[in-house]
Formats: C-alpha cells, sequence, structure tokens
C-alpha cells in the first residue's frame, strides 16, 4: 500500500477527498438556503431568526472552508463552481422561504442530508485510521445534531 506524505493510504485520501467533495458540495447548497431565508424571513418571529440564521450561515461558511482545506490536505481539489455543487449536492433547495416554519423544516431537512453524508465519511475515515478527517466529522455531527433538536424542538415535533 502507497502513503501519501500524511502518513495515509493514497487509495482511501482520493476516495475521502471525494466523499469530502459531496460533503462541501451540499454544504455550500446548506449555507446558500440560511443566506436565503436569512434575507427573505417575514414574520413575527423576524427578529428572532434573522439572527439565528445569520449565526448558522457564519458557521456554515467555516465549515466549507474546513472541509475544503481538509480535501487539500489529503491530496485532492476541492470543488469550487456552482456547476459541480448543483450536480452534486442533495440538500433541498430553498427558494424564495420566507416563512418561519418553512425555514426551520428547510434547515431540518438540509441538516438530516449532511449527517448522511458525514456518518458516511465518519465510518470511512476510521477505517483508513484517517484521525484528523474523523475527529471533524465527529465534531460536525455532534454539533448538527443539537441543532436538529433545537429545530424540532422549536417546530414542537419530536426526534
Amino acid at each position: 500500500m502507497k502513503l501519501n506524505s500524511i502518513g495515509l493510504s493514497e487509495k482511501d485520501s482520493k476516495s475521502l477527498s471525494e466523499d469530502l467533495n459531496q460533503l462541501l458540495a451540499n454544504f455550500q447548497r446548506y449555507y446558500q438556503n440560511l443566506r436565503g431565508i436569512h434575507w427573505n424571513i417575514k414574520g413575527k418571529r423576524f427578529f428572532d431568526l434573522h439572527p439565528k440564521f445569520e449565526e448558522l450561515y457564519d458557521d456554515a461558511n467555516l465549515k466549507v472552508d474546513e472541509v475544503a482545506e481538509r480535501i487539500l490536505t489529503l491530496g485532492g481539489v476541492p470543488l469550487h463552481t456552482f456547476e459541480d455543487y448543483i450536480e452534486t449536492s442533495k440538500v433541498p433547495v430553498g427558494k424564495n422561504v420566507s416563512k418561519d416554519e418553512d425555514a426551520i423544516r428547510l434547515i431540518v431537512d438540509s441538516l438530516t442530508e449532511l449527517l448522511i453524508i458525514e456518518r458516511r465519511i465518519l465510518d470511512a475515515s476510521d477505517k483508513s485510521g484517517d484521525e484528523g478527517t474523523n475527529a471533524m466529522m465527529s465534531d460536525f455531527i455532534t454539533e448538527q445534531e443539537k441543532t436538529v433538536w433545537m429545530m424540532k424542538a422549536w417546530l414542537a415535533e419530536e426526534i
């Protein structure tokens, strides 16, 4: 087995980079959704939700950068065009979402899709001995599970 300069299998690193690119594309769509609902939210909960959505898109923006840098660390090339993101992502598109419940539902649905991808990457990185990717996914999952719980509580729904 041929190892790269950070001591990981080149084959595993390539595969993980591809998985991380899928995550990157989905995070970019999630980020754009958050920007859209931040800009377009209306109603009596505006003053509560507007800053919350900004907090979430700032966090998503940081995660996008972390994922892209991890791809580079593994020797891959991060996707960086809207065309790539559209082709690759599964996160739902939130177009013209301005109602509070629709916005929160979009966040839950988006995070649910991200968590599926992250768990797959967590499993693959564990099998590859890639602690850097593994730790990143573990942190993302822990944080996003809590956000889903909070959003579901806001919707008065069970996990």
